[in-house]
């Protein structure tokens, strides 16, 4: 089923489209348009294709008539949250996208940020942000951090000597080329987990990538959380992320290819033995750890520098301490 509505008239030119593929959302979907709201900041296209059970979501949307210029599809053709973020991006009319899912929300400033990002390097094919990281309720538990040099231009081979070992981009955070992201072929659709790392893997070889060190946007943890749901099959979970490196890790030089590979393979495994003894799995850390024991001192290193470990592990457990996760 296809419906289509714009509750605000088009504006002529948007500078920035807003993709928000939405599943049942009303719990969060409010505070998250209310955050591109408040940013007061006309230009501001937000595209949102909606595939829930119920017409919630759609009657939060409708209440932000005159508020955004906000495209409504009932899309309950399209499940997953990549097919809608590709079908989302196909139908923008900025130059410029951002990705906003249904938890999460923009800061003061984030238009701004992005505003000032474009007029400086309009080049950039992508743009990456830190994020906040914030529990159920909306209190900070957090900072996530590219472990990338600011404000400079960067190659492929840079981004992915350090991405390959962990995707440290949350989705709210990036700003992307809408051209770039064609050129790139978009997500990959069956990549349920992993179709944002692999895409700025992509994006990476389309051109120069920026990193500026504000946080712009938070990433809400919450039981409910595609990370807790889809990595409860280990083997699907592993194959998520080995398919990415597998794919991208020509863009690392031969001389240090091998090592990157085994940093990443090792970063898969601590993932893998994360998510499952959250589950309470026991036994699932040694697995993990042992990956680790594996790598030399600079490959340990590497891999402590570049995977965000405790950025990405703490927030969870101040969550689960505080009865939240």
């Amino acid at each position: 089923m296809t419906r289509s509505s714009r509750w605000r008239p088009s504006m002529t030119e948007p500078w920035l489209s807003v993709i928000m593929p939405v599943h049942d959302g009303g719990m969060w979907l409010t505070e998250t348009l209310a955050s591109v709201h408040a940013q007061d900041a006309p230009g501001i296209e937000v595209i949102l294709l909606d595939s829930s059970d119920g017409d919630a979501c759609e009657r939060i949307a409708a209440s932000f008539s005159g508020k955004l210029d906000l495209q409504y599809q009932r899309r309950t053709d399209l499940k997953s949250w990549t097919v809608k973020t590709n079908a989302g991006v196909m139908s923008a009319r900025a130059r410029h996208v951002a990705m906003l899912h249904q938890d999460d929300v923009w800061l003061p400033g984030r238009a701004a940020a992005l505003k000032r990002a474009i007029r400086t390097t309009p080049e950039a094919v992508l743009t990456l942000f830190p994020t906040q990281i914030i529990d159920a309720a909306g209190a900070r538990l957090g900072s996530w951090r590219c472990p990338l040099p600011a404000r400079r231009d960067l190659s492929a081979g840079q981004v992915a000597e350090r991405l390959l070992i962990q995707n440290f981009v949350a989705v709210p955070a990036p700003l992307i080329r809408r051209d770039a992201w064609l050129a790139a072929g978009g997500m990959d659709e069956a990549l349920w987990y992993t179709g944002d790392w692999d895409l700025y893997l992509k994006l990476a070889r389309q051109g120069i990538v920026r990193y500026e060190p504000v946080e712009t946007t938070a990433f809400r943890i919450h039981p409910n959380s595609l990370t807790v749901s889809g990595s409860r099959d280990r083997s699907a979970f592993v194959e998520q992320m080995v398919q990415v490196v597998d794919r991208h890790i020509d863009l690392i030089p031969p001389a240090r290819r091998e090592s990157v590979l085994r940093c990443a393979s090792a970063s898969v495994r601590v993932n893998d033995s994360l998510a499952a003894a959250a589950r309470g799995e026991r036994g699932a850390l040694r697995e993990g750890l042992r990956a680790l024991l594996r790598l030399n001192p600079i490959e340990m290193l590497r891999y402590w520098y570049n995977a965000r470990l405790g950025e990405r592990v703490l927030p969870r457990v101040r969550a689960k301490f505080a009865g939240s996760f």
